[in-house]
């Protein structure tokens, strides 16, 4: 296990490590949420087009509120990343559940595009961090 503050030293040295990611990933979704709202204009029309571009935004806003809630509890003491990890989950799932119940209630027809942007969203998301993670990341790493 490594000393204190040894953590704290080598981020100080690489500050942009833990969100340098992210503008890879926010392309990808914007890119994704164009295609999203054309699919969904097609098969629903406007309301799917919202729906499928709300939902891809929905995603993008949650892994991106998580990534930068981790990188700052990374930033000030690496085990406070599991409780505000899991805290912050335990939230988003929640606050998603509300919505996804309100929107039902009001018959909307752009739910079940939200909820196919939302899935389409969490695969890209998670598809462009893994190609990251092993190519433009592991060619940074030391060996």
């Amino acid at each position: 296990m490594a000393e204190p503050g040894t953590h704290a030293a080598e981020a100080a040295a690489d500050r942009g490590w833990r969100l340098r990611h992210l503008p890879v990933l926010l392309a990808a979704v914007v890119v994704l949420a164009a295609a999203a709202a054309v699919a969904g204009g097609v098969w629903r029309g406007a309301d799917g087009a919202l729906g499928a571009a709300a939902g891809v935004a929905v995603t993008a806003a949650s892994y991106t509120l998580t990534t930068v809630v981790l990188a700052w509890a990374d930033s000030k003491d690496p085990q406070l990343v599991l409780p505000f990890g899991l805290g912050l989950y335990v939230a988003k799932i929640t606050a998603l559940g509300g919505v996804m119940v309100l929107v039902a209630s009001t018959g909307w027809p752009g739910l079940i595009p939200f909820a196919l942007g939302i899935a389409a969203g969490v695969v890209v998301w998670t598809g462009v961090h893994v190609w990251w993670l092993t190519t433009v990341h592991a060619r940074r790493m030391p060996r």
